[in-house]
């Protein structure tokens, strides 16, 4: 294998390691070496490629954004219709397996750690904005004759709903079942015009 592959995979195995950090045990706990324990590697080779938790920090909230952006293009570009399309990417939003609990522990803890950091809460606001204009195309795709106004605060609606759920039922799976956060979210669209029927 040569060293670029070798680096590759490294690099790889590390994110994943930062990932399970942050799910597993949260913000706080997110160290060089918490990491280095969870690639089983030293912690030079953390701080090779992360020299400070900070670094790490930057790193995982990006893996965050690239990880939900791959998802969402993939169920948008398999959807049969605008409408299929809105509903798939606002579900895997929400906390419904053990990825998006994930997802939403990890989002929660950079929330936290953003606001009072400069770099963290500028990072997160324009992945949040992407999110919000993602959500607003696909609203207006499914609904083409609504006004502006309108999809915009449409979209902001769901997006409350569906991160909200997402951040309730990540502290408490049991209490928000998948189930429950289906028929919530079939409930906002049908509410909306938007369902699918």
């Amino acid at each position: 294998m040569s060293r670029t592959a070798d680096r590759s995979a490294q690099g790889e195995a590390l994110s994943r390691a930062v990932w399970d950090v942050l799910a597993r045990q949260g913000l706080e706990k997110l160290t060089v070496r918490a990491v280095a324990a969870a690639a089983g590697c030293t912690t030079g080779l953390v701080m090779h490629r992360f020299p400070n938790r900070r670094a790490l920090l930057l790193h995982a909230r990006q893996l965050l954004h690239d990880t939900t952006r791959r998802r969402v293009e993939a169920l948008e570009a398999a959807a049969a219709s605008p409408r299929a399309a809105l509903h798939a990417v606002l579900r895997q939003g929400m906390a419904t397996d053990p990825e998006t609990i994930n997802g939403s522990i990890v989002w929660m803890g950079f929330l936290a750690a953003a606001v009072a950091d400069a770099e963290l809460i500028g990072m997160h606001r324009r992945n949040n904005r992407a999110w919000r204009e993602r959500v607003e195309r696909l609203v207006a795709a499914a609904a083409p004759d609504w006004p502006a106004d309108r999809i915009g605060t449409i979209a902001l609606g769901l997006i409350a709903m569906t991160e909200g759920v997402a951040a309730l039922a990540a502290a408490d799976p049991a209490g928000y079942p998948a189930e429950q956060q289906d028929r919530m979210l079939d409930t906002a669209l049908a509410a909306y015009g938007l369902n699918q029927g």
